[in-house]
This record gives C-alpha cells, sequence and structure tokens, in this order.
C-alpha cells in the first residue's frame, strides 16, 4: 500500500524553535536528518507518546531513535523522526497528529493517552492516506478495523498478569513459611493499579491474582488503588497502607515497575526488619537495579526494544510498499505481539546484557 505522498520541503514541517521543558532527547522534535529531501527517498515518521515521564515509553522512545539512525545508516534512506509529548493530555496529543499530518509525516506512530480517542485519529489518518501505527496501549478492536492502513504493535497484557502472579507462586510454594507471616495459610496483599479502566491495568490485576488462585493459593486482598503508572503516587499510596496495615502486609502487586518502586521509597521512609515481597512490571533499568539489590523481587520484561524494533519494520514496509506481514509477525492483518518473560535475581544477568 502506497501513501499519498507529501512534499516536505515547506518550512512548516521544520520543528518549532523554542519548546522548553523536555529532556535532551527530545528537545528538538526532529530527532534526525531535517526536511528537504526528494519524496522518494525520504522517509518522515511522526511518534506521538502519551507522556515522556513513564520510564518504559521513554525508554522505548529512545530505543526507537537509536534504531532509526542506525536503519538511516544502513539503508542510506534520509529519515526524519518526529517525538512528541503528549503530557497526559488526550487534546494535547491530537494537536500534535494534526501537525504531523500538516508536516507531511510518511507513518503516524500512537501511543494513546485516551484510548478512545483511537476512532477520531484513525479517521484523520485514513482521509490523509497515511499508515498509522498504534502502540502500547491497545485500541478496541472495532478501531484497528476501521481500515486496512492501521496496526497495532504491543503485548498481550493478561500474559504479564499471568507472569507475574506465577513470580509470586513460585515463590509461596519455595518457601511459603517465609511469605506467610502470620502462618494462616492466606497470602495477604495490596495492589497498586495503573489507570482506571487502562486494559494493561484491568487485565494484569486479574490474572496475576488468578494465576494464584488457580495455583491453589488462598488470598486476601487489604487494600487496592490507582496510582496511575507514577512513582510518586505509589509511594503515597504505600505510606497510607504501611500506617494501616503495618506488617500484614505479606506481597505488594504493581501492574507497572514505576509503581512498585514507589512502594520500595515507601518502605525505605519506615525502616523495617522484613518486608513485604514485590513484583513489577516492565523491566525497566531501575527496576533491575531494584531486583539486584534485592529490595523488588521480580518483574516481568516489556520488550519495548523489540516493540521499536517492530514499529520501525512495520513502518519501513508501508514505505517500501512491500506486504507488512513478510516484515514482521503479523496476527489478523493489524497486530504485531511481543512475548513477555519472568525477571528475578536468578536470571538478572541476561536482562543487563540487552
Amino acid at each position: 500500500m502506497r501513501r499519498r505522498i507529501k512534499n516536505c520541503s515547506f518550512p512548516s514541517c521544520r520543528p518549532p524553535a523554542g519548546r522548553r521543558g523536555l529532556p535532551a532527547l527530545l528537545a528538538a522534535l526532529v530527532l534526525l536528518s531535517g526536511c528537504g529531501g526528494g519524496k522518494d527517498d525520504s522517509l518522515r515518521i511522526g511518534a506521538a507518546l502519551y507522556t515522556q515521564d513513564d520510564t518504559f515509553i521513554s525508554a522505548m522512545a529512545q530505543d526507537l531513535e537509536g534504531l532509526v539512525r542506525e536503519a538511516e545508516s544502513g539503508t542510506g534512506k534520509k529519515i526524519t523522526l518526529f517525538i512528541a509529548d503528549g503530557k497526559s493530555s488526550q487534546s494535547t496529543q491530537m494537536d500534535q497528529v494534526d501537525r504531523f499530518l500538516a508536516r507531511g509525516c510518511d507513518v503516524l506512530c500512537v501511543n494513546l493517552v485516551d484510548r478512545t480517542a483511537a476512532a477520531v485519529i484513525a479517521d484523520k489518518a485514513e482521509a490523509e492516506g497515511v499508515p498509522l501505527v498504534f502502540f502500547n496501549r491497545q485500541p478496541v478492536e472495532e478501531d484497528i478495523q476501521r481500515w486496512d492502513g492501521i496496526y497495532y504493535v504491543g503485548a498481550d497484557a493478561r500474559e504479564s498478569g499471568e507472569l507475574q502472579g506465577e513470580l509470586v507462586l513460585d515463590a509461596w510454594r519455595r518457601d511459603r513459611e517465609a511469605l506467610d507471616r502470620n502462618g494462616d495459610g492466606v497470602l495477604q496483599y495490596v495492589m497498586l493499579e495503573g489507570e482506571p479502566g487502562h486494559q494493561d491495568s484491568l487485565l494484569r490485576t486479574e490474572y496475576s491474582i488468578k494465576a494464584l488462585t488457580d495455583g491453589g493459593v488462598e488470598v486476601e486482598k487489604l487494600a487496592n488503588e490507582a496510582a496511575n503508572w507514577n512513582r510518586a503516587q505509589a509511594a503515597a499510596r504505600m505510606a497510607q497502607w504501611l500506617e494501616e496495615f503495618g506488617d500484614g502486609i505479606e506481597t505488594v502487586f504493581s501492574n507497572n515497575d514505576d509503581m512498585a518502586l514507589g512502594a520500595i521509597d515507601a518502605l525505605a521512609d519506615t525502616p523495617r526488619d522484613r518486608w513485604p515481597l514485590i513484583v513489577g512490571v516492565d523491566a525497566t533499568a531501575p527496576a533491575l537495579e531494584a531486583v539486584a539489590s534485592g529490595q523488588l523481587y521480580g518483574t516481568v520484561h516489556n520488550d519495548g526494544r523489540g516493540q521499536a524494533q517492530a514499529i520501525l519494520d512495520l513502518t519501513l514496509a508501508l514505505w517500501n510498499g512491500e506486504d507488512p506481514a513478510q516484515a514482521v509477525d503479523l496476527e489478523e492483518g493489524h497486530y504485531v505481539w511481543l512475548p513477555y518473560r519472568q525477571v528475578t535475581l536468578e536470571n538478572l544477568e541476561e536482562f543487563w546484557k540487552e
């Protein structure tokens, strides 16, 4: 499928000057070559992030930047990557999508702020004939199916929940006495959840506990609350729970690593002889450090670099008019799924190498 190609030689295709508040990586929207090449040898990619404050998303953007540079060097093609921070505002992200289209981007890559906005973005892209790759935050199937130029790159949140629960199940079976502090045969836990209604939050919450109950473990939920993937919010929630439940908390489930690290922050501020077992999801660099130190029992590796590579492979195939199924492992004509993997101290070394 070929898109209507737009000439990128006009000044509006250059990023606006004077943007503040972004780190060095994103300080300029154009992270690679500037515009100005002919339409046949210049690829323009617009990538919209829901927020750069998310450690996993920020790292994934850096991976995408590096992979684009490698592809530009390896193919000899000029590739311009625009990255925009939505700052958790869907209206801001919508404006950024409009600007990407006005600048003549050939492919849009969108990490949605609000998954209910997918249909509007899909219609905008279809009207311009621009392929659209959603990533990390999955739209509903109806929005993915709106037209044949829409794709999704991500990982199955249900799998991450199952693997997280199995981490705790393994710990329970290995040393039940250490985990069951009060000896009642029941695992008392708290749950730090992501955004209310977000599919990853819902599925990780449900299937992490289901893995335990399916494994024959009786559980008791002491508390659960949304901390919106945010470390500081999670620290505040955990501090409240420590005041209320103290050492009665035997396990802390967290829908992502940033919130797990927030729980660790709260525990570090109230020194105690025994910590609850804490598990997260993503395997970010700070989380791997916490696993190495013993503060985080384990996490579930979310392959951000693999997702970035799939996004780029898909984008290049679409740009070259090739069958995307030949470039990526495409399911149902629209989906690219990356597997999750468990991370503990026992296999930490292989993830450090990555």
